[in-house]
């Protein structure tokens, strides 16, 4: 049996970057330390992070006192301002990728563009950036959604850093139509953009594929479905816990892939539960970092 892991699986830069943040943070303040929503989603992370004394607060009106961490996805303005009035002491931790767009919608909204986003609408960073947009911005789900929207001469399009690349080019090639000036601006990340095509090179060449990562992370989900769309035999855990041997019945190549806010222990933890379940077979194991 060999099992590969997808190159630059696990936590991307801008994750590292707000853990560590949150971790200084903590160290180098005295009373509450909170962050506004999961700083990445992923339960496990959420879980230590409690554990060193930085609480989560989904609600702002539960953050009344002490310093409050603004998490990777970054916030929109009127959020921040309502901290600040709150004289809460407030830590940016917004991945800088997310800064860059958060910046560009500023300037296209000043342009009087309409502004297409292509994200999940409940996703932290798409409310943040609808926040920059000044009323201009349209969140589009799905290619199906752009049926809806009438024909203008000028708009542009933008993504949410997680988004799906195969699903940002379906909804370009939609607006098109629709749109006599379009411009496009691909704000996927080079991070995201490099998992995805790593995990859909992973999925065709082995017999099983697990994703592994926190269940509300958008990135990790995307992940999923990109595997999926090439290798149904694709499995979705949070924890190593959850691989049993059912999933891994006939399989003699078994891929793992993790998202950007999945830490590396969690890749750790699957690559020995799957060693666990395939123990009393004699078959040779071997582990190998996938070099794409």
């Amino acid at each position: 049996m060999e099992i590969i892991i997808a190159k630059n699986s696990g936590l991307c830069y801008g994750v590292k970057r707000a853990l560590n943040i949150a971790k200084k943070t903590r160290r180098q303040s005295e009373g509450k330390v909170s962050t506004l929503g999961t700083l990445i989603h992923n339960p496990q992370v959420t879980a230590d992070l409690e554990g060193q004394g930085i609480d989560s607060e989904e609600d702002i009106a539960d953050i009344r006192t002490g310093t409050v961490i603004i998490r990777s996805h970054g916030i929109s303005p009127e959020i921040y301002n309502r901290l600040v009035k709150k004289n809460l002491r407030v830590v940016d931790a917004t991945c800088p990728i997310v800064k860059r767009i958060q910046r560009l919608v500023v300037a296209l909204a000043r342009k009087n563009r309409d502004i297409i986003i292509v994200g999940n609408r409940e996703h932290p960073e798409i409310k943040g950036l609808i926040g920059y947009s000044r009323g201009k911005g349209i969140i589009i789900e799905n290619e199906g959604q752009v049926r809806n929207l009438p024909h203008r001469k000028k708009r542009a399009v933008l993504a949410q850093s997680t988004q799906d690349l195969f699903l940002f080019e379906k909804v370009v090639a939609s607006l098109i139509e629709r749109t006599d000036e379009l411009a496009v601006y691909n704000t996927i990340c080079h991070s995201t953009q490099t998992r995805q095509k790593s995990t859909s090179a992973l999925a065709s060449e082995v017999d099983t594929l697990f994703i592994v990562g926190g269940k509300n992370s958008s990135n990790t989900n995307k992940l999923y479905q990109i595997s999926r769309r090439i290798l149904p035999n694709t499995f979705f855990v949070e924890k190593a816990g959850q691989i049993s041997p059912r999933m891994l019945r006939g399989a003699k190549k078994i891929g793992i892939s993790g998202g950007a806010s999945t830490p590396p222990e969690a890749i750790e933890e699957a690559v020995a539960k799957i060693k666990q379940n395939t123990k009393r077979s004699d078959r040779r194991e071997n582990v190998i970092q996938c070099q794409r």
